[in-house]
């Protein structure tokens, strides 16, 4: 790693850090609150309606025409689309800055023209991007818990597991960036590199919402990060979902690593 760069890098990522933070703290207490404190008026009116059952069940990744106890309304600020949004643009805005959004600047030849090679770049810029990724879902933690603190004591999830479903969540931060770290390894723009991982998290969010309704869907569900992403189970049984986190963080090195190979063998020209 360089010192210099990792600076450089951090200058860069605060801003959208701090704005996704702020945002993702904001939500998280708002839905932490709200949803648990009118869980009666939810589940007397529009959980009720099969369709309606059908959503909620595939954003948990459970059976929600079962009884939803307070596990699953504590469960929802973790899966709501505006979090994964917040969580996720962090992840595609900082994970495209190299090379995309240097090449598409301009400014690739002066960080290249420096004595390291391509590789310490690319960890040096991941050690500061994992870091803010942390600062960020912590922020949101905070927010959770305060959120929580409103409602009723028996409502409540365990501290620990909820932690565990933080870790997870990391895991699919982590996944989510080393996919953009992949894409942004082949693209001269940064538009298009935004664009493409877009498509692909549209891509995952119709699997798993069309996986209830849809065969061909809940079959190909696997492919999507959110297969591996049930915050929902874990607080309702406690348990550490090893195996779902193991694919994630895999599939996180292994796409960084290919984003770490083509960045260092691809030409680079920004006349």
């Amino acid at each position: 790693m360089n010192w210099g760069l990792m600076l450089k890098a951090a200058l860069e990522m605060w801003p959208a850090t701090v704005m996704c933070g702020a945002l993702l703290l904001g939500v998280e207490a708002v839905l932490a609150y709200v949803l648990p404190t009118f869980q009666s008026q939810f589940q007397n009116g529009m959980l009720q309606i099969g369709f309606v059952q059908s959503l909620v069940g595939a954003m948990l990744g459970v059976d929600a025409s079962e009884s939803m106890g307070p596990q699953a309304f504590m469960a929802f600020p973790w899966v709501h689309p505006v979090v994964l949004s917040l969580i996720w643009a962090h992840a595609m805005i900082c994970c495209t800055r190299i090379p995309a959004g240097e090449i598409d600047r301009g400014t690739i030849d002066l960080t290249l023209t420096l004595p390291v090679t391509r590789w310490t770049v690319l960890r040096s810029e991941t050690i500061v991007w994992i870091a803010a990724g942390t600062l960020v879902l912590l922020l949101g933690f905070i927010g959770y818990m305060f959120g929580r603190s409103f409602v009723d004591p028996a409502s409540r999830p365990d501290t620990g597991r909820t932690l565990i479903v933080l870790a997870n969540c990391m895991c699919l931060y982590l996944a989510v960036g080393g996919l953009t770290w992949c894409v942004s390894s082949y693209f001269d723009r940064r538009g298009p590199a935004l664009a493409v991982m877009f498509m692909i998290l549209l891509a995952s969010f119709l699997l798993n919402f069309l996986g209830p309704f849809w065969d061909v869907a809940d079959r190909l569900s696997f492919l999507g990060p959110l297969h591996y992403y049930l915050p929902m189970v874990i607080l309702r049984d406690g348990a550490v979902p090893w195996s779902n986190m193991a694919v994630l963080l895999t599939v996180a090195v292994v796409l960084w690593t290919a984003a770490g190979v083509i960045f260092s063998r691809r030409d680079i020209c920004t006349v």
